[in-house]
């Protein structure tokens, strides 16, 4: 019995070098395509650097909130009690603040919505001026705006909040 313990694990222990040829090769996966050289000097949501070039002009974001993306917006906040576009998922949150907040809601038991502003670079940059607000997550409750992550956290410590939803939830 020793004897075939031995002989299924002949190299238990034992340090074996590959040859080059035999070890694994690092695997480069493209995620995202790379923006067209036009577009790579853009800068979404500052104020873009002066390029230099012939006609010495500076180049401007171009993804500002359209009456398409309004509407969109209008639609989703108005028919949800209470929506959070965040970074990531309910599930899977790709931020500590969009974590806290989703945290804040569950303990809650409030039904929430969630967008995934990572996924739609118009949609973030839209979001930026719908709201007045830079940064994310941004919560909405019955139709309107409520805050950010600091906001949502100081209002459940106060109370706030739970009343806010229960008006919500009410109407």
């Amino acid at each position: 019995m020793a004897a075939s313990a031995t002989a299924a694990r002949p190299l238990a222990g034992a340090s074996v070098r590959l040859p080059l040829s035999a070890r694994r090769q690092p695997v480069r996966v493209a995620l995202l395509p790379r923006a067209p050289p036009a577009l790579q000097s853009l800068s979404l949501g500052r104020p873009a650097q002066a390029q230099p070039s012939a006609r010495g002009r500076s180049v401007r974001c171009l993804a500002a909130l359209n009456p398409e993306m309004r509407a969109t917006l209008d639609k989703v906040v108005g028919s949800n009690k209470v929506v959070l576009f965040m970074k990531g998922t309910k599930d899977f949150p790709q931020c500590g603040f969009s974590h806290t907040v989703v945290q804040i809601l569950r303990s809650l038991d409030v039904p929430f919505e969630t967008l995934d502003v990572l996924a739609n670079e118009a949609l973030r940059q839209g979001l930026k001026e719908y709201s007045s607000w830079p940064t994310f997550p941004q919560l909405y409750i019955d139709g309107e705006f409520f805050g950010g992550c600091d906001i949502t956290v100081e209002a459940y410590k106060s109370g706030e909040l739970q009343e806010t939803l229960e008006k919500a939830m009410c109407s």
